[in-house]
């Protein structure tokens, strides 16, 4: 069985609805996915819905942007059904994504000379239910500024640069908490990108065993083979499942739906089937 366990559609940052990304995944082979978008389930009747009517195994997942400090760590929810406790969370991340939009809009209107608004923004949010996101600041910015949006993000948006706002952001402790109360398992998305020494970003990843991370995506478009190995065998030492993905948004990021390769454990498939928000066709 081939997965790809890491695709964002438009309740995100991604571009295409769950209908055109479970057809490209059946066209890529793939027997199993699962559509984790940015800090919500939002849209999981339809997505269910868009890969069953592929023949796809489909299990729930999202994608929690959580930050420690100012290094990106983010986390991969799957089998979760929305509860009482996710519903606060989410809550608390459409309250923290608009507070954090405004600031972004403040400050690069500062640093652009320009006047957008939070109305801009949510001309690119096309679905409402599903919080804000950060990219839907950056295409207010990049469609007025003629600017493609992964550079601007890079160049004045992303952690550190002059128009970011860390305002309400999650840590990944507060990942692994709202993921096990919805009943699901965390999974440590591309940790090869959590941009940390080598040294503290282990001594990060011992903190979350220890919390109670059950897996690792060790499998990623941005890991290379030698990454890939040095998390597989952490995995191993540590009893942890592992994961894979493409991180597919859209064209042009080098990324395609099925790539690179991943064939999931037995393991991670028996995981998945005990969970409420688990496998099913």
């Amino acid at each position: 069985m081939r997965a790809d366990l890491h695709i964002h559609t438009y309740y995100s940052d991604g571009k295409y609805p769950p209908e055109e990304l479970a057809r490209r995944a059946k066209a890529a082979g793939l027997s199993l996915i699962s559509l984790t978008d940015h800090d919500s389930l939002a849209g999981l009747q339809e997505k269910r819905a868009a890969a069953e009517g592929e023949g796809l195994s489909f299990v729930s997942g999202w994608e929690v942007s959580a930050y420690e400090g100012e290094a990106k760590v983010h986390v991969l929810g799957y089998g979760c059904l929305p509860d009482a406790a996710y519903e606060d969370f989410l809550e608390e991340r459409r309250r923290s994504a608009l507070a954090r939009a405004e600031e972004m809009i403040q400050k690069g209107n500062r640093y652009f000379s320009l006047h957008l608004t939070l109305a801009d923004a949510e001309r690119f949010h096309l679905k409402k239910e599903a919080p804000l996101h950060t990219m839907h600041v950056v295409s207010a910015f990049s469609q007025k500024l003629g600017v493609k949006r992964g550079v601007l993000y890079l160049s004045a948006f992303s952690a550190g640069k002059p128009c970011c706002s860390d305002i309400g952001r999650p840590t990944p402790f507060d990942a692994l908490r709202v993921i096990h109360a919805a009943g699901g398992i965390a999974s440590l998305a591309h940790p090869g990108r959590i941009p940390l020494p080598e040294q503290e970003k282990f001594a990060l990843i011992d903190a979350l065993v220890a919390a109670g991370l059950d897996g690792i995506e060790c499998v990623h478009s941005d890991h290379t083979c030698d990454e890939a190995e040095k998390f597989a065998r952490y995995a191993a030492a540590h009893g942890l499942l592992v994961t894979g993905g493409s991180d597919y948004h859209a064209e042009g990021r080098n990324r395609e739906i099925g790539l690179p390769p991943f064939t999931p454990s037995e393991a991670l498939l028996a995981a998945f089937s005990r969970l409420g928000g688990g496998m099913g066709r």
